[in-house]
């Protein structure tokens, strides 16, 4: 049946057929007991092909088969309360093995645990080993109780797809985390000025392939002992003054990587806590091909405007004496020919060696950065 097919799907997203029993369930089931004055009391949840006890107080038995069960009739009327007042007399259970047998079944009534859509689930019902009457105050108590009942599985069942929710996107956010260039980190500063990592992105390993992350998580000065003497002190003063102030930290510094120095920098910002701790969110980057292109293109421009000025400083000169109005013998001229095509040689060699200097680097950062 669609119906059935729907309830058993919805049955299944409580998670809820085979847990242990838990504490308001079976508080809810003695109450039952206790207002209807009977012996026994159950939250029975009704599968596909068994019956399973949520609550089990005074029964004594655990799974059964549906079509054994007194629940399964309560099903299709979820405003309703299922009352059998003497279960030898009743044609549905007269042959039920729970009747013949042991408990020996003659009273029961249960209310069904309808959920927000309208399928239900079981029954919160009270049973008793010989016949008697049910009040209609003992009805709406019995439901009243059901509500109650439905009201913690639909809490309790929001609760587990939220901490679904939370490790899918804890899952997808360590994913992101792991495959960001460079490193991701939280840094805290409690109100005694005391520093220690709370989080450490996979892309620090990368960064400081030597460093034992769990030490470094524990030992936050680990980090500092790799970084250069001479930047150090900046450093320690930028991130003191980003903490306390609670500014933007963003610093470059060189840091011990194997056995050479890297060029690094660190960017974050501060956020200060109810407890007065300072949380510090930010990311480390190797910037060292950055820095090297960088320093190149300082030294090519430092030599465009020193080596270059002699030949074109000769150049000129060449040009202001071919411009006077004297006559200009031709071996004087042969002579200013010379010195041009010697300039001009000085000029093509100087410009293919800057080319070849600029290509290299150039294509040193491209591989790096793919």
């Amino acid at each position: 049946m669609a119906d059935e097919t729907a309830r058993l799907k919805e049955l299944r997203s409580y998670h809820i057929m085979g847990s242990p029993p838990e504490e308001e369930l079976d508080e809810l089931a003695k109450i039952a007991s206790l207002v209807c004055n009977v012996p026994i009391s159950l939250i029975s949840i009704i599968g596909k092909d068994h019956q399973w006890p949520m609550v089990n107080s005074g029964l004594g038995k655990g799974e059964t088969k549906r079509q054994d069960s007194f629940c399964q009739h309560a099903l299709n009327n979820p405003k309703e309360v299922l009352v059998v007042q003497d279960s030898t007399k009743d044609f549905r259970f007269k042959n039920n093995p729970f009747v013949i047998g042991e408990p020996k079944i003659r009273f029961y009534a249960g209310a069904p645990l309808e959920t927000p859509n309208g399928n239900v689930l079981g029954t919160l019902c009270v049973l008793d080993n010989r016949p008697r009457k049910i009040s209609t105050n003992h009805k709406k108590a019995l439901q009243v109780l059901a509500k109650k009942a439905m009201d913690y599985l639909n809490t309790r069942k929001l609760l587990l797809e939220q901490n679904s929710k939370i490790e899918t996107n804890i899952s997808e956010l360590k994913k992101l985390t792991d495959n960001v260039p460079g490193g991701i980190f939280q840094l805290k500063m409690d109100p005694n000025g005391r520093l220690n990592f709370e989080f450490l992105s996979s892309g620090m390993k990368e960064l400081h392939p030597s460093i034992n992350f769990e030490e470094w998580l524990k030992f936050p000065d680990l980090a500092f002992s790799l970084i250069h003497p001479d930047d150090i002190d900046a450093f320690h003063n930028s991130l003191m003054k980003s903490l306390k102030g609670v500014t933007p930290l963003y610093f470059e510094y060189r840091v011990k990587v194997n056995d050479e120095y890297h060029w690094h920098f660190i960017s974050a910002k501060p956020q200060k806590m109810a407890d007065n701790t300072v949380l510090l969110y930010g990311c480390f980057q190797d910037i060292t091909n950055r820095v090297e292109f960088e320093n190149a293109m300082e030294q090519i421009s430092f030599d465009i405007s020193h080596v270059l000025r002699k030949p074109v400083t000769s150049l000129l000169g060449l040009t202001q004496l071919l411009q006077d109005d004297r006559v200009i013998k031709k071996a004087e001229l042969l002579e200013y020919v010379g010195y041009i095509k010697s300039v001009s040689i000085e000029l093509d060699q100087f410009t293919r060696d800057l080319y070849a200097i600029y290509n290299e680097k150039r294509k040193k950062l491209n591989i790096d950065k793919n």
